[in-house]
């Protein structure tokens, strides 16, 4: 009797054994599957991106402005319209996505104004963009009664800053309680804990997080369709409307002129490179500070 109870305990062993393992081949295969799919769909993109948009690269497509059909021109003032909204979104939102991430994980938790906070940045995060430029547009461009490139930024910067938000508190949350107790343990506030030890230990997270609000903004069109508009000619002034990339391939792929849809896939490849070529900056100069 107790040897056919252990050859029963053995079998029913054996089975819960060849059930884990087939799970695990089974999770295995799938996530294999996923990460292809998304690796073959990434592939696709890019491929049709360069070779669309690498036939209308040329000197003129830095060095002049948006021109009339027929007549030459190049994209140079959307692309540094591009260049000055963005980056004057992650100015603004990026210090205050952080700060305010700070606040939810360091000083807010758990009290009634920090729920309110997440809340409200949860749903800024969902919102579409498109909403986003509508409030501008009522709160920047219609009291002023002019469009303007820093409606535009302010519009981005309302779409990054819930991202660094995000990744900020989850990011402070990875921290070992431990680190914190040892740097107040050594007589350190709780503000430079927070600057020099905390902060320091995810940076990488923190600007993984700036990258991804980076990558969101720059291909924006909704919000500045509202706010800056787009405009023509050369134009660094912050309070008239401005060019940008989005708004110009926008133009031009809906166009039925051969030389604007050149340029608005060539348009579409130097967004993808911008953001590409800032990740693989910054991933290499953080990875160099942690080594």
């Amino acid at each position: 009797m107790k040897a056919n109870n252990t050859l029963m305990r053995a079998d029913r062993s054996a089975s819960l054994l060849w059930r884990r393992h087939m799970c695990d081949r089974f999770a295995t295969v799938m996530s294999w599957l996923g990460m292809l799919i998304v690796v073959c769909m990434l592939g696709s993109i890019l491929w049709t991106l360069f070779k669309n948009g690498l036939a209308g690269m040329s000197l003129h497509l830095f060095t002049m402005s948006m021109a009339a059909p027929g007549q030459p021109g190049g994209l140079a003032n959307a692309i540094m319209g591009s260049i000055i909204q963005t980056g004057l979104a992650i100015l603004i939102g990026a210090p205050a996505g952080l700060m305010t991430g700070i606040y939810l994980a360091e000083y807010g938790a758990g009290s009634r104004m920090a729920r309110t906070v997440r809340f409200v940045s949860d749903m800024l995060l969902s919102a579409p963009s498109i909403l986003i430029g509508l409030f501008i547009y009522m709160m920047l461009v219609v009291p002023f009664g002019h469009f303007s490139g820093l409606s535009g930024a302010v519009a981005l910067a309302i779409l990054a800053m819930p991202i660094v938000v995000r990744t900020t508190e989850d990011m402070l949350r990875l921290v070992p309680v431990a680190m914190r107790e040892a740097g107040i343990a050594l007589g350190a506030p709780k503000w430079r804990v927070i600057l020099f030890i905390c902060l320091r230990a995810v940076r990488a997270g923190i600007m993984t997080g700036v990258l991804l609000a980076i990558a969101r903004v720059a291909g924006e069109t909704a919000p500045l369709l509202f706010t800056s508009l787009g405009n023509s000619e050369w134009s660094l002034d912050l309070g008239r409307p401005m060019a940008s990339l989005p708004v110009a391939i926008y133009q031009y792929a809906g166009s039925a002129y051969q030389d604007w849809m050149q340029q608005a896939w060539t348009g579409a490849l130097l967004v993808t490179l911008g953001v590409l070529i800032i990740n693989i900056v910054v991933r290499v100069g953080t990875r160099g500070g942690r080594s």
